[in-house]
């Protein structure tokens, strides 16, 4: 597969919206390596591009000023592009809650003026990115993140000939990203602080970032208009999440349980059972197709689907669950927690000193 991403990105020209985050900033790596011809960067944080520019340093990488809620700013951006990654968003869960209108215009607004902005300029693809909260949403990140993809899938039920070919993916919790609980638990080991932990029962899917790319790279490449793909990945409880990751680092902090904040869940959903009902399994992702009911009102409300009601939905407590051992494999590769054993190790210790 690698190849075939590499023969399609050879030349091309690609946006990333929310560039200067964790996805784009990784994303950004493999475009280069690909042979892009030019990545695009757009983001409104101009301290976050001058340090990817100064990090970089690559003539190929291409940095613009903008936000998506301002369809003005995306058009120079767009211009000329062949395939566009939207990867911006509000992603923290409490400012979500305490500003939805904030999430509303990100999130909802944006993504409709990104799309659209795709289709004046003659873009071919357009890949939106996704979260396991968007299903059964409970929260207002999750509930403006479902917007997102059912602007999407409406954008690519209206299709007119020559407009883009848009998509979505939807994974789970990426691993050592902003806002993943394992930074935190990190910064309280280093500190010699107890691990707060909300229900040592709750389970999450876990998905190292270059996962999560190879996910998008396979939708740009296999993607019909409306496709929502969706990673499989493993899981485990928070509690083995804390212990493998104190068993790495060589730490014995005490763990607190504080309980379930508000808009939590005790487990993901990443796939539900009517999405199942009408997807493809592709080994790795399943495919879900678009609904391509037309506005013949009746579908909706006189037609039904049997099926699947014999159908569960896909979450992370009936996924694969990983062990504490394997977990601690799983950490054990990333780069983020290879530089924290490292940097334990040159200090002659790997027990924390309390603050």
């Amino acid at each position: 597969m690698e190849s075939h991403y590499q023969a399609d990105l050879a030349g091309r020209t690609v946006l990333i919206t929310g560039g200067t985050g964790s996805f784009g900033q990784a994303a950004a790596r493999v475009l280069l390596a690909a042979g892009c011809a030019e990545i695009r960067i757009f983001s409104r944080d101009e301290l976050k591009q001058h340090d990817m520019r100064q990090e970089l340093h690559e003539p190929n990488l291409r940095f613009h000023i903008g936000d998506v809620r301002d369809p003005e700013s995306l058009e120079p951006a767009v211009r000329g592009a062949d395939f566009v990654f939207h990867a911006a968003a509000l992603k923290q869960v409490p400012s979500c809650e305490f500003f939805p209108m904030q999430a509303v215009l990100t999130n909802v607004v944006g993504t409709h003026n990104v799309i659209e902005s795709a289709k004046r300029q003659g873009v071919e693809r357009v890949v939106c990115l996704s979260t396991d909260k968007a299903a059964y949403p409970i929260n207002a990140m999750g509930m403006t993140k479902a917007l997102t993809e059912k602007i999407a899938q409406a954008s690519a039920r209206l299709r007119s000939q020559g407009d883009p070919v848009v998509a979505v993916v939807r994974y789970g919790n990426v691993l050592f990203s902003r806002g993943s609980v394992i930074p935190l638990f990190v910064d309280q080991i280093k500190r010699g602080r107890p691990l707060t932990i909300t229900d040592p029962g709750m389970t999450r899917f876990l998905l190292p970032l270059p996962t999560a790319i190879d996910l998008v790279l396979f939708a740009l490449a296999a993607a019909k208009p409306g496709d929502l793909f969706i990673r499989k990945a493993p899981a485990c409880t928070i509690g083995d999440l804390a212990k493998a990751l104190q068993e790495l680092l060589g730490s014995d902090v005490a763990q607190t349980t504080i309980g379930m904040r508000h808009g939590e869940k005790l487990y993901e959903t990443l796939a539900t059972r009517e999405e199942l009902s009408r997807s493809e399994d592709l080994g790795d992702y399943y495919r879900v197709l678009m609904d391509d009911r037309d506005l013949n009102y009746g579908k909706y409300f006189d037609e039904g689907d049997p099926g699947e009601a014999q159908l569960d939905d896909y979450t992370s407590h009936n996924t694969q669950r990983l062990s504490v051992a394997e977990v601690r494999v799983l950490l054990g590769s990333l780069p983020e927690i290879q530089r924290e054993i490292g940097s334990r190790s040159d200090l002659g210790s790997t027990e924390p000193k309390p603050q």
